[in-house]
């Protein structure tokens, strides 16, 4: 066989990690059959790829490497619970055989935000400050709402309007004669870059949801969510170049689902609770009510005796709009995407963390998975459903955790046992009966013990009390 190098940047713009594999003079035959595996392994991926023959082909003596477009998760796996099963990947290869390579340029005129040397499509790149758009972004003047503060902040975030001008007018030959304009104008046509959502016969919605394809959206668009259909998959792109399709439409359905689709609704008038339900409490803490408070009272004057400039308002909501939607894409592309193959190998796995597969084990604490479970669920037709969930924390303690009902806060599949709730340490473990028990939440939700083993048999033992 050919020693090969493989440069995987040729063919894979969206390289998540790269690994160099180096031959010890001690084991030229085991090199050679790792990157035959690996190169297959990574072609047969890829089969779209053009490879070029001099990216591709190079034949070395002694020292040969093959670079591959793979993420190697948990190599410690000090908390993994593959490794208790032995399916640690790659494990009877001496680690020496790998060293990191530096990652590509990364595109002009943008930075990363990670000080971290890894090439990795879920870090947030920075966009140029300095970059402004000549085109004219219109919308209505006097009182504002988070929904045309967030649509214009998201339009300046797109390459065709980066840091535009805003003009702010309900005078329709002044909007006329500029480049877009939102919320205002009585027309939604996109081929005319005009995004009102006060039309009488308007009914526009934004896509099914993805865990209910069957059941309509249960608010109209406004003009955050106009902007958001037609743009917002270009928004999450300036900041995250890299991010594959899939990724994109994930993250594209999930920041609707949790931040855009309230502002609709409050736009809109849809009542967060049925008819005939009060609410047990206020929440004043939403965007919509922090952007309403950037407008000035109705006595509020400046120290000259001045009523406050609404477009410098206006300005700062939109801005306070932006901080909400960064933190939510953040999340959701740099943690909640992530956590999705971890969750998954957990549950594909489950019958060898428990004959009942009514148990998995997470190879990382701290990680998003309620979500995840949700959804694989159902993808992978998991019956019966997954009861708990086991995980270390960050003082390495294993916990047990009920899994709720979908759509329930508190609610769950089923809890540890009662008699086990609100009591901890030696007691905890003389009524269990399991050695190292540490604690059970007086709800019942959650338990902990020191090893493996012990919070193995916490959801074992629950599962015989159903």
């Amino acid at each position: 066989l050919t020693d090969w190098t493989l440069d995987s940047r040729s063919y894979n713009p969206m390289i998540r990690r790269g690994l160099k594999i180096s031959s010890p003079s001690s084991s030229p035959v085991l090199l050679k059959s790792i990157n035959t595996l690996l190169l297959l392994s990574s072609v047969t991926r890829h089969t779209t790829a053009s490879l070029s023959t001099s990216a591709f082909v190079s034949s070395r003596k002694s020292n040969t490497s093959f670079l591959f477009s793979e993420t190697l998760s948990n190599h410690s796996r000090r908390n993994s619970c593959n490794s208790r099963a032995g399916k640690s990947f790659f494990s009877p290869i001496h680690t020496s055989l790998f060293t990191t390579l530096s990652p590509p340029p990364t595109t002009t005129g943008i930075t990363m935000s990670s000080s971290s040397s890894d090439t990795n499509s879920y870090k947030r790149v920075k966009l140029d400050p300095a970059f402004s758009s000549s085109k004219v972004i219109g919308t209505h003047s006097g009182t504002f709402q988070a929904d045309e503060a967030m649509g214009v902040w998201m339009l300046r975030q797109t390459s065709d309007y980066r840091n535009a001008k805003v003009v702010r007018s309900r005078d329709l030959e002044v909007l006329d004669k500029l480049d877009i304009v939102i919320d205002v104008g009585g027309v939604y046509d996109h081929s005319k870059l005009r995004y009102d959502h006060h039309q009488r016969d308007y009914n526009e919605k934004f896509t099914p949801k993805l865990k209910k394809p069957n059941d309509e959206r249960c608010t109209k668009l406004s003009a955050s969510g106009l902007v958001y259909r037609h743009y917002g998959k270009d928004v999450i792109r300036a900041y995250y170049p890299s991010l594959s399709e899939t990724d994109l439409e994930l993250a594209y359905q999930k920041i609707y689902d949790s931040l855009l689709e309230a502002l609709d609704a409050i736009d809109t008038g849809v009542e967060m609770v049925p008819e005939g339900v009060e609410p047990l409490y206020s929440d004043t803490t939403g965007l919509a009510r922090r952007v309403s408070r950037f407008n000035p009272r109705w006595n509020e004057v400046n120290d000259d005796g001045e009523t406050p400039n609404m477009d410098e308002r206006f300005e700062l909501a939109s801005a306070a709009c932006g901080d909400d939607f960064l933190s939510v894409m953040t999340n959701i592309i740099e943690s909640d995407l992530p956590a999705r193959a971890h969750v998954e190998r957990a549950v594909v796995n489950r019958h060898t963390t428990d004959a009942s597969g009514e148990i998995i084990c997470l190879s990382s604490g701290g990680l998003p998975w309620r979500s995840h479970l949700y959804d694989l669920e159902k993808q992978l037709g998991v019956d019966p459903l997954v009861k708990f969930v086991l995980y270390t924390d960050q003082a390495g303690m294993w916990r047990v955790q009920a899994v709720t009902v979908e759509g329930r806060g508190f609610e769950n599949r089923l809890s540890l046992p009662e008699e086990w709730r609100g009591v901890r340490d030696a007691d905890l473990t003389g009524i269990a009966g399991i050695p190292g028990c540490k604690f059970c939440h007086a709800a019942g939700f959650i338990g902990g013990n020191e090893t493996y083993e012990g919070a193995l048999e916490m959801a074992r033992v629950a599962l015989t009390r159903k």
